[in-house]
């Protein structure tokens, strides 16, 4: 396809806005720890972090107590005291937490509660030159199938922090490669319906990251789904080794070298 039709400017579109995400003060680059309160001591203090932190008595949020030392502010306000929070997804208040020019994220994986830090001032932010990224190719713009389960899978695999957990399938997607091969990817089912993929293929750890994130749109009624390949993207923990990525589960790396989407990051 040649330059300057518009699959060409939607991608060109697309891979500037995700630079620019990428750089923002609080993307992926300014990450600079992820804290469980598991590690938190008999007050609440966890090294690294201001205040005191504890989960509630059922688990569903986290109490966090601060005073004017801690510089903690929730939802713009000073934290004077405790407050009761939790995810986007929970019953508690969500609410932004802010330290000085610092924002701190909570996040909870398999019952367990974390405090994510993003730092504006994070020397990876300073020191990022750019993704590696291949052209756009209408070759690698594939068309392909969802086969959805009758239920969703739980499989355990690795995480980028050592630590395993589940990753939750919700089907395949089955298409044909440039070569002519047929390949197919297990995929969760995110969103409003979106189709998410972890895996790795013959460039991984040579020529690209060792793994890498694929998200297609939502399957249409015939359970067809476009396989863009060009969208590849690079997963966070290539920016910050303070994520939680997990690694491609059982069947995701494919038998195909995919020179398409974002390789690596430039060294």
């Amino acid at each position: 396809m040649a330059p300057g039709s518009s699959a060409v400017q939607q991608w060109q579109e697309w891979h500037q806005q995700r630079l620019e995400t990428v750089v923002a003060p609080y993307g992926p680059l300014s990450v600079t720890g992820t804290y469980w309160l598991a590690q938190a001591d008999d007050t609440g203090w966890i090294e690294g972090l201001p205040g005191q932190w504890r989960e509630t008595p059922d688990g569903s949020g986290v109490v966090l107590h601060g005073d004017v030392l801690d510089d903690l502010s929730v939802a713009g306000e000073a934290l004077m005291g405790e407050r009761t929070l939790g995810t986007s997804a929970g019953g508690a208040e969500h609410a932004r937490i802010t330290w000085g020019d610092r924002r701190l994220e909570l996040l909870r994986r398999e019952g367990q509660w974390a405090v994510r830090v993003h730092d504006p001032g994070a020397p990876a932010r300073r020191e990022f030159t750019g993704i590696r990224t291949s052209p756009y190719d209408a070759r690698w713009v594939l068309p392909g199938v969802f086969e959805r389960y009758a239920e969703t899978r739980r499989v355990i695999v690795p995480n980028a922090d050592g630590r395993e957990r589940g990753l939750d399938l919700g089907g395949e997607i089955r298409f044909t490669g440039p070569d002519g091969g047929e390949y197919g990817l297990r995929v969760s089912v995110v969103g409003s319906g979106a189709l998410w993929a972890v895996f790795a293929d013959g460039t991984s750890g040579h020529g690209s990251f060792r793994f890498r994130f694929l998200r297609t749109g939502a399957p249409a009624p015939d359970h067809s789904v476009t396989v863009d390949l060009n969208r590849t993207t690079l997963p966070p923990s290539a920016f910050s080794e303070h994520f939680l990525c997990p690694f491609p589960p059982p069947g995701n790396t494919l038998g195909l070298d995919v020179a398409a989407g974002e390789r690596d990051l430039v060294s």
